[in-house]
């Protein structure tokens, strides 16, 4: 079973921390963009930060902040904000589906109408590799809402997911993530 949770001890940020790390390298060695400006491992580190992990059996498989009603310079209302998402690297799609349908479900049970987040895309929308990542995140219901700077100055692809309620999710994926509390720091998202 999988289970969304707020991390809540320093082993379990300092596992989060060195999962994006590890991912970061790997974009890295492959030649994609990593946020320029920002200490993204420090954020998970940091317990003010209020970060939560995607696990599988008790194996963190992704990291990510979330975030209610942050100053994001774009998009109107409301609405949950996924910051700083890494995953394994090597994983598949299924693991950002997941998050997906997750994030869906939990902004809607917080009532806030959407979920937004930002990827970087240092190329033009429609340039590889950014046009892949976009296909399959469209694939899995998020809309593209356009590009430019985002919270940390990168230029990133601003993206949005409507909030649904998804009735058996529960099954599949555990929810004690913390009721996101409002934001107003400069987090960016990788």
């Amino acid at each position: 079973m999988y289970e969304v949770r707020s991390l809540r001890t320093d082993a379990e940020r300092e596992e989060a921390a060195a999962l994006v790390q590890d991912r970061q390298r790997w974009l890295t060695m492959r030649g994609l963009p990593v946020p320029a400006r920002a200490d993204i491992p420090a954020l998970f580190r940091d317990p003010q930060t209020r970060p939560a992990g995607l696990f599988e059996d008790g194996k963190l498989l992704a990291c990510m902040i979330p975030d209610r009603d942050p100053v994001l310079g774009w998009g109107k209302g409301p609405c949950l904000v996924l910051g700083c998402v890494h995953t394994l690297p090597e994983q598949s799609d299924d693991i950002t589906r997941l998050i997906t349908l997750w994030a869906s479900d939990f902004a809607a049970r917080q009532g806030l109408p959407v979920v937004r987040a930002e990827a970087l895309a240092r190329h033009a929308l429609d340039a590889e590799p950014v046009a892949a990542l976009l296909r399959r995140l469209t694939d899995m219901g998020w809309e593209v809402r356009g590009s430019g700077p985002g919270r940390e100055g990168d230029r990133v692809t601003r993206l949005e997911l409507t909030a649904e309620h998804r009735s058996g999710l529960s099954a599949l994926i555990g929810c004690h993530v913390h009721e996101p509390h409002a934001a107003s720091d400069d987090r960016g998202i990788a």
